[in-house]
């Protein structure tokens, strides 16, 4: 359900305001996302069509949403996969697409830069049986944080959600600032990350989701640490909608938190054996030369609270927030975003 693919980093805050001004006035003229009348009135959708980024060989709970009938009239245009995190969110405020989803720090980063955008829902985290974990090679002589100086680690992109889990690791466990900057990441596929590891072309590898399990399947790998281990269970990332959109289309964007919040407890109460059969048929049907091969390693939703953001899903990444100056001082969550349209917080919606 993660979507944290190759990489691509974020727009520096000039280039993305600029490419925020030519956008905004390009989507203001047509589009799926400026057809809504923003009056409010009513329950029914402004809009009727939401154009996103997937994930190859795996389902997104939009699309899951989309399947179980939690949108409504509200139907999904698939405009390709996404790259990754940082660039599905800047898709989103660009109005390439009408929502994106990224780590929490990547959407502290791209508000921050100026873009017109709130998160409106959790979509991915971690938990006792969905994390993010660290592999070396069983015979690695990495065994502790110090051993990482000098050494390579590969990730799925910079400034992103193993960028910040990695630093924290590093600083928890006494390394200074100068000694965490000779710990080299590595942008490497998530896909080619395990073979990556194998074959010596880097130290460790972060892996998640299926692709952990597989690997660790094969063996003659060894958990370094994940991410769980370090703070427990917690929201990783969340989906974000530009502010414009959700001023004209309010109950698009109704339906549209509310029916993934729906999908998560669905998968969250569903057993397994049924989500990842629903799973395997939504990717059957929409025909896009996928497997479905690693959808057997699926083990748990992973967002806790029915998609519930709090201050915490953002202030816990303070410290790597003003290590990498994307901010300075103390960060005000508020600013990045709002539950007021997740109906199942308010016990409105079943």
């Amino acid at each position: 359900m993660k979507n944290r693919l190759i990489p691509a980093g974020l727009s520096s805050a000039l280039g993305l305001a600029a490419a925020l001004t030519v956008s905004l006035v390009v989507s203001g003229c047509g589009g799926p996302a400026t057809a809504g009348l923003g009056t409010g009135k009513g329950t029914g959708p402004e809009v009727t069509e939401l154009r996103y980024e997937g994930a190859a060989n795996s389902v997104t709970l939009p699309e899951l949403a989309a399947d179980l009938g939690y949108l409504g009239d509200v139907k999904l245009n698939w405009v390709g996969n996404s790259i990754s995190g940082p660039a599905s969110i800047q898709s989103a405020a660009t109005g390439a697409t009408d929502f994106g989803g990224a780590f929490s720090g990547a959407v502290v980063k791209l508000i921050e830069a100026g873009a017109p955008v709130t998160a409106v829902i959790n979509y991915y985290g971690e938990d006792e049986k969905t994390f993010n974990g660290f592999y070396v090679k069983e015979d690695s002589l990495i065994r502790n944080p110090r051993d990482l100086i000098g050494k390579k680690i590969a990730v799925n992109t910079l400034g992103a959600h193993s960028d910040a889990v990695i630093n924290s690791y590093l600083k928890k466990n006494g390394l200074s600032q100068d000694e965490i900057k000779q710990v080299q990441l590595v942008v490497v596929p998530p896909n080619d990350t395990e073979e990556a590891v194998r074959r010596g072309q880097v130290d460790v590898g972060s892996l998640g989701g299926v692709l952990q399990d597989n690997a660790i399947a094969k063996g003659g790998l060894r958990s370094l640490f994940n991410d769980f281990e370090l703070f427990g269970a917690f929201a990783g990332g969340q989906y974000v909608l530009r502010k414009d959109f959700i001023e004209k289309n309010p109950n698009t964007t109704r339906i549209f938190t509310t029916g993934v919040a729906k999908a998560i407890e669905w998968a969250r109460t569903t057993p397994r054996e049924e989500v990842i059969a629903r799973f395997k048929d939504i990717i059957d049907r929409r025909q896009r030369a996928e497997s479905t091969a690693t959808l057997q390693y699926w083990k748990s939703v992973g967002v806790p609270s029915k998609g519930e953001i709090t201050d915490e899903d953002f202030t816990r990444w303070s410290t790597w927030l003003n290590d990498t100056g994307i901010v300075s001082g103390d960060i005000n969550p508020s600013k990045y975003y709002t539950n007021d349209f997740n109906d199942l917080l308010k016990g409105a919606a079943s």
